[in-house]
């Protein structure tokens, strides 16, 4: 077996499918991260397990479907907020938990976004330091909306060091933090968790990229990303470790579709169960080990993380719970006749199950209604392969394929459960819960914020 690598996991934040010019982008100047599909593998069908943030990183994090560890939804909340008194439960395992037992030195830099309170915090879930936004980077002071939520916090592990930091330079800062964890650990294995506040909004970016850009702040934000990408490759090099670091690149959810972002040729966005909500860019390099300029059509989920890169360090995934990921090291590593080992994947909206995918086929078997707060009961199939926008219904043409479909249905609904059929399911873990949470910033109005107030009014 080829020595454990380094593992630095980049999470972009709403990057849409077609954000990127290796996935088809003519507006995004993006040569690292091409460059890095062009030395390893791109994925065309990899799923996040939600299309909005937290259910999606808590379920990357723990290889679980956001609704077994109790991410389906936040005290009825689609993601969580400051001061929330729920969280990732301190005995989940998370990447991180079973890395560091590995011996790897672990960081995440970035967005969290799993919970604010102590108990929730990446330094109580395997991270040995944490620099970062443990939430969205519109949950701060902002104009219009000042009153809403408390200042912007930056933490250092467990402390707030700046409360509304300019967040035109939050990208460069955690670049730099990144670069000392790796400079820091050259010698050992590590893994870095690095989630970028890009593309969310605000967009508020630095004037070196805005003044370059073809498509506005959007396009400023997703190039300030590749040259992140471009600091810490050429770091690698220049520290001769590049040909033991596995790089892996994606996206927590699909984008907006506003402000100049792109699913194409995907239908639909973030908060939405069509493609372009679950279906993200997924880019992985390792020098020897994953072939070059290659491209895998297989479905491939974030779930998957959490049992390869164990595997990769020498460890067993946990035995004591139920998981969802899949070891994919075979596709990864190109081993001729390599197949997906996802059966059928699930799409969930919150804790309702609207779709599944097996095979190039998808069913959606319920919708959420925003308007009516409610979900409508549908049949609808798409092949994807020859549909990738799913445009033409053909449930009519295929009953065969939606018998199949609804039979994976059943099984995901008796061991997960759904909402919209009651249905509670067997095999769901609680959320953490803290008693008496509390905020961890306040605003006082004596204090000399170098932001006191975003003045923006983007969010979401």
């Amino acid at each position: 077996m080829a020595k454990a690598p380094n593992i630095i996991l980049i999470n972009c934040d709403d990057l849409g499918y077609g954000d990127l010019g290796c996935y088809g982008s003519t507006v995004h100047r993006t040569p690292a991260i091409d460059r890095l599909a062009a030395e390893g593998m791109r994925f065309t069908d990899f799923y996040m397990a939600s299309s909005v943030c937290s259910p999606s990183r808590g379920a990357m994090l723990t290889g679980c479907y956001p609704r077994r560890i109790g991410f389906g939804s936040f005290e009825s909340k689609w993601v969580l907020f400051p001061g929330q008194g729920v969280g990732l439960h301190p005995a989940e395992r998370t990447i991180a938990d079973i890395l560091r037992e590995a011996g790897y030195a672990t960081a995440h830099i970035g967005k969290w976004h799993c919970g604010d309170q102590p108990e929730f915090l990446p330094t109580r879930h395997g991270f040995e330091q944490y620099y970062g936004i443990p939430y969205s980077n519109d949950m701060g002071r902002q104009r219009g909306r000042q009153n809403q939520f408390p200042p912007l916090p930056l933490l250092r592990n467990e402390e707030v060091i700046q409360a509304q930091p300019d967040q035109a330079g939050i990208t460069e800062r955690y670049t730099e933090e990144a670069i000392r964890f790796i400079r820091a650990n050259r010698e050992r294995p590590f893994f870095l968790y690095f989630a970028h506040l890009y593309v969310h909004r605000p967009l508020i970016v630095p004037r070196r990229f805005e003044s370059a850009s073809r498509n506005g702040t959007y396009g400023a934000a997703v190039e300030c990303i590749d040259w992140s990408v471009a600091v810490l490759m050429h770091e690698l090099r220049q520290l001769k470790i590049e040909d033991n670091t596995l790089v892996v690149f994606t996206s927590d959810n699909g984008s907006r579709g506003l402000d100049g972002g792109s699913n194409a040729p995907l239908r639909g966005g973030k908060g939405t169960t069509w493609e372009g909500g679950f279906r993200v860019p997924c880019i992985a390099r390792w020098k020897g080990h994953v072939p070059a300029e290659t491209v895998c059509r297989e479905i491939v989920t974030a779930m998957d993380f959490l049992p390869t890169f164990a595997r990769l360090a020498g460890r067993e995934p946990p035995s004591d719970r139920q998981l969802d990921g899949k070891d994919i090291r075979p596709l990864l590593f190109g081993v001729k006749g390599a197949g997906s080992p996802t059966e059928a994947f699930f799409y969930y909206m919150s804790d309702r199950l609207e779709a599944v995918r097996s095979g190039p086929w998808k069913l959606f078997i319920a919708r959420f209604d925003r308007s009516a707060r409610s979900s409508n009961p549908i049949r609808e199939l798409y092949h994807l392969a020859e549909d990738i926008g799913e445009t033409t219904n053909v449930a009519d043409r295929h009953p065969e394929v939606v018998e199949q479909l609804l039979r994976h249905v059943e099984t995901c609904r008796r061991d997960i459960g759904d909402e919209n059929t009651g249905v509670p399911g067997f095999n769901c873990r609680p959320i953490g819960r803290v008693f008496n949470p509390q905020p961890l910033t306040c605003f006082d109005p004596n204090h000399p914020y170098i932001e006191a107030m975003y003045d923006t009014t983007e969010a979401g």
